[in-house]
């Protein structure tokens, strides 16, 4: 599950981000191409998509990287320029005391916070405490331009502690029993045969369905 995945880089020297905050999982269209609403309420958000992310803050989750989702029925701006879901919700209700990574601002669902610049203003100030913005230099040169002289002390602290976690040597990580464990079971997967299902030819009449 997630919480082994983080717990696997961490040990590897690697911080996790976990995405995307409150859940990504209720809507279909592409956050990439357009802006998606989910219509469920807070009570079924909460018992079913906030339980991963509650679970891996408790066990020191560096990151995390709100959706650029709409939930109406909980909040009127997408999760990534909420106060409400940012601050009062991964803040204050789930204690997460970790780095908040805007997801791109460059996504066409991020069009809901304005030009680029007003994306990151809205961005930062509903909690995150980096703005990011891909394969888009143009953009990005506008936000550095907009956001010169600009600081949060609090962020800056929360980023430093994403530094410096140094890593295992290879020897060293490949002889933990955990590592082994691990190869072994990847070696097991590969060598399960897919299903040889005896469909025979689709154009067949005759073929078996």
């Amino acid at each position: 599950g997630p919480q082994r995945w983080s717990a696997g880089l961490i040990l590897a020297g690697m911080a996790s981000v976990g995405k995307h905050f409150p859940g990504h999982g209720g809507v279909e269209a592409d956050s990439h191409c357009e802006l998606p609403t989910d219509d469920r309420d807070w009570y079924t958000l909460a018992a079913e998509d906030l339980v991963p992310f509650e679970r891996l803050i408790a066990q020191g989750l560096p990151a995390v990287m709100p959706a650029h989702v709409v939930y109406p029925r909980v909040a009127p701006e997408p999760a990534g320029f909420s106060p409400f879901w940012l601050g009062d919700v991964l803040r204050r209700h789930l204690g997460f005391q970790g780095v908040i990574f805007s997801d791109d601002l460059n996504m066409a669902a991020a069009q809901a916070g304005g030009g680029y610049a007003e994306r990151a203003r809205a961005a930062l100030a509903a909690g995150c405490d980096m703005a990011l913005i891909c394969n888009n230099r143009p953009a990005a040169g506008e936000i550095v331009d907009a956001l010169r002289g600009y600081s949060d002390p609090a962020a800056q602290l929360r980023l430093l502690r994403m530094h410096g976690r140094g890593h295992p040597r290879p020897g060293r990580l490949h002889e933990d029993p955990r590592w082994r464990d691990a190869v072994h079971q990847v070696a097991l997967l590969e060598q399960m045969e897919s299903l040889d299902l005896p469909l025979g030819d689709p154009t067949d009449p005759g073929a078996r369905v």
